[in-house]
């Protein structure tokens, strides 16, 4: 039996599918301020969303670049990062949703070190007694040396040495061309990713599969985890999908498996 909390926020017979809207977007970000507070209150164990629209959102009068952010804005979060697991292939982001050019002067080794801390704890709460993390450079090649940049030895390195120094079996700058296939292969639990692409690109790559001759998504595996919050949170590792909006026929896997990491998290949580 499934509870369906209805706020009547949203009126059906207005309702235009495949459709930017600021009904829809306020509608949509009343249900996950919703949500929030019902955890806050331990009214709820775990909560797992779907994808919000941003433009959506934004139109309706709130300046948030996505779900991350505004559950971090209304849960008092100060420290927090994006994972995303398809498997036992998991990212964590050190920046996620601001350009590139930004994301860069946004690699500083506080916030590396702490996005490090992030994953070691996550992954002892899936069950993972030696976590094994490892640490992709934002350059080419690491930096190659300080030929290509700077970031992996004044920023990065340092990090993680500090973690070395806790006792957290971090490894790294490795190359970011070669430290996804080492995950895949097993070498390690977690990778840490300095920036949205960075780690969005192998998971998708690797969790999604998209048929030319019957133009649908396969495969759309994934889930996305906000760390560092006082509740649980899990989502879909996809957009809205306009396309195919009130067409009934949206793939349902990258929710399930949401569904499903909650649940882990909250085993976790509660001593297995």
């Amino acid at each position: 039996m499934i509870d369906v909390l209805d706020l009547k926020n949203v009126d059906l017979k207005r309702l235009v599918h495949k459709t930017v809207s600021k009904r829809s977007g306020r509608a949509s970000f009343e249900y996950v301020e919703k949500l929030i507070s019902l955890a806050m209150r331990k009214e709820v164990d775990a909560t797992v969303t779907g994808p919000i629209h941003k433009e959506a959102i934004n139109r309706a009068g709130f300046p948030y670049s996505g779900h991350t952010e505004i559950l971090a804005k209304l849960t008092g979060t100060k420290h927090y990062a994006m994972m995303l697991a398809h498997d036992h292939f998991r990212v964590i982001h050190v920046t996620t949703h601001v350009p590139l050019r930004k994301a860069c002067d946004l690699i500083k080794k506080e916030r590396v070190f702490r996005v490090i801390q992030l994953a070691e704890k996550t992954l002892i709460e899936l069950g993972i007694k030696k976590p094994r993390i490892g640490v992709a450079g934002l350059n080419p090649h690491s930096s190659e040396e300080g030929l290509f940049g700077w970031e992996e030895e004044k920023e990065i390195l340092p990090a993680i040495r500090k973690a070395q120094r806790m006792g957290i079996n971090a490894k790294g700058p490795v190359p970011p061309d070669t430290v996804f296939s080492k995950a895949v292969g097993g070498q390690y639990d977690m990778v840490v990713v300095m920036y949205h692409d960075q780690g969005h690109i192998p998971m998708k790559f690797y969790g999604f599969r998209y048929d030319e001759k019957t133009k649908e998504w396969l495969a759309v595996s994934g889930v996305n985890v906000t760390l560092g919050l006082p509740i649980i949170r899990t989502s879909v590792d996809h957009g809205v999908a306009f396309g195919k909006a009130g067409e009934g026929r949206a793939n349902p896997q990258s929710m399930i498996e949401a569904i499903k990491m909650a649940v882990a998290f909250w085993k976790g949580k509660e001593g297995g």
